[in-house]
């Protein structure tokens, strides 16, 4: 049986990574468009447990998410602590916080020009 390659658009993954996050019981997703304000990726997928059991099942579902799907994970730093773990999909990178680190370092604040892209709908 041949194996297909699966086509994902970029948004597509990052639209994959906040359903995930949601079907995980992730507070406060949201998917930040950074694409035009930094060299760093396209767009950031941004959620929250309410503890570091939560923000490692949530980080775990994710990354396995991704490999189910053929989607590269690149890298993922922070999951011993699960207090803000990253995951690196290249174009697309996933913060799953804690919910106290979260408010601490306030990305959306940060990144306050990038674009909001709804994800209730997902």
């Amino acid at each position: 049986m041949e194996e297909r390659e699966l086509e994902y658009s970029i948004l597509d993954i990052a639209k994959l990574a906040a359903k995930t996050a949601l079907d995980k019981k992730a507070k406060d997703v949201m998917i930040l468009e950074i694409k035009g304000l930094s060299l760093i990726a396209d767009y950031f997928v941004i959620c929250s447990g309410n503890s570091e059991t939560q923000v490692q099942a949530i980080a775990n579902e994710i990354k396995d998410k991704m490999e189910e799907n053929q989607i590269e994970v690149k890298g993922w730093e922070g999951i011993e602590q699960s207090r803000w773990v990253l995951i690196d999909l290249g174009d697309v990178v996933v913060h799953v916080f804690h919910k106290d680190e979260r408010e601490f370092y306030n990305l959306e604040r940060l990144w306050r020009d990038a674009p909001v892209i709804e994800v209730d709908e997902l």
